[in-house]
């Protein structure tokens, strides 16, 4: 007898290998994945302009890393003795206004070209719930500590989302073959209310099978019912009962790599995953020479994967066992 829903996934079409550029923009679920493909190794840019919640703003930034339009001191306001810019998430906030936008256009000029070089798009909406600034009509991605008052509440239509992304992804079609896979975060928005929550996961659902059934190249992966639907149990929720915890994460990564990573991707994955967990070993006595032996054979299958996979950065693990193989 089951006792769960399974939820299907299917191999895609389009195999993800690490020769390939990927870039990830969304809510702070597309931290957890983007992570954990970063500790594997892969080419990808995580969230450019920090974790974005709804749809617009994710559009607006994804906008901004096309033209390549690098922003200047007027786009920052100063509050609690900080600048922030209300397209960006507080950890590009800083005391001077130089310093804020150095870190800003930094980052969206490395960006702008991992966009522009990418295999695959991941975008990950959050919540179709919005905040307009009152005395400009524009949506933030992060309101800053602002009082409310400051700003209109309101919920996006499907209709606004699909307008806003068939305009987009024309535009990026124009230019690139990228992959477009979304999806839509499980963490669930409770201060927006329970039925409130539902209505707006339910708009982001509708409007990427709209985008879908518009564009046959998008697709769509179910990082949202894996959680609801298949997992449904607060064990696999962190403490605050609304985000995924780890054994949530290692589930959806494992049908992740199932999902997108060929046969040789996967054999890749795992060999680095063996080496990042003889990086983290802890010895008894870091000064011995049996140690020093380890670190000498971990450095040397280093060596050996770099000559099979030339596309793979192990710079920083190489330095971390020279140093430790010096002293």
């Amino acid at each position: 007898m089951d006792f769960r829903t399974i939820i299907p996934v299917t191999p895609s079409a389009y195999a993800l290998q690490y020769a390939h550029q990927l870039t990830m923009i969304g809510s702070c679920f597309t931290e957890s994945i983007g992570e954990r493909l970063q500790n594997a190794k892969f080419k990808v840019d995580v969230n450019p302009f920090g974790i974005l919640y709804n749809p617009i703003s994710i559009a607006n930034s994804l906008d901004k890393l096309i033209d390549k339009q690098l922003f200047t001191e007027k786009e920052l306001f100063h509050s609690n003795d900080q600048y922030h810019s209300f397209s960006h998430h507080s950890c590009f906030s800083a005391s001077t206004p130089t310093a804020c936008l150095k870190s800003i256009n930094e980052r969206l000029k490395q960006s702008a070209k991992n966009l522009q070089e990418a295999d695959f798009l991941f975008i990950t909406f959050g919540t179709a719930w919005v905040y307009e600034l009152k005395e400009t009509g524009q949506i933030v991605s992060n309101c800053h500590k602002i009082p409310d008052s400051k700003f209109i509440r309101r919920r996006l239509t499907v209709e606004e989302i699909v307008s806003v992304y068939t305009k987009l992804i024309q535009q990026i079609n124009k230019s690139t073959n990228q992959q477009i896979i979304f999806t839509v975060s499980p963490i669930r928005h409770w201060k927006d209310g329970a039925h409130e929550n539902n209505v707006s996961k339910s708009v982001l659902l509708l409007a990427i099978e709209e985008l879908k059934q518009q564009f046959g190249s998008i697709s769509y992966f179910p990082a949202y019912e894996l959680v609801l639907d298949d997992l449904r149990d607060y064990r696999f929720y962190a403490e605050d009962m609304f985000h995924p915890n780890a054994v949530a994460i290692d589930y959806i990564w494992e049908k992740f790599g199932a999902c997108y990573f060929s046969t040789e991707t996967q054999r890749t994955a795992s060999e680095i995953e063996k080496l990042k967990r003889a990086l983290a070993h802890r010895p008894f006595n870091k000064a011995g020479e049996e140690y020093k032996q380890f670190c000498q054979q971990t450095l040397n299958k280093i060596k050996q994967l770099e000559l099979v996979y030339p596309d793979i950065n192990f710079e920083d693990e190489k330095k971390k066992l020279k140093e430790i193989n010096e002293k």
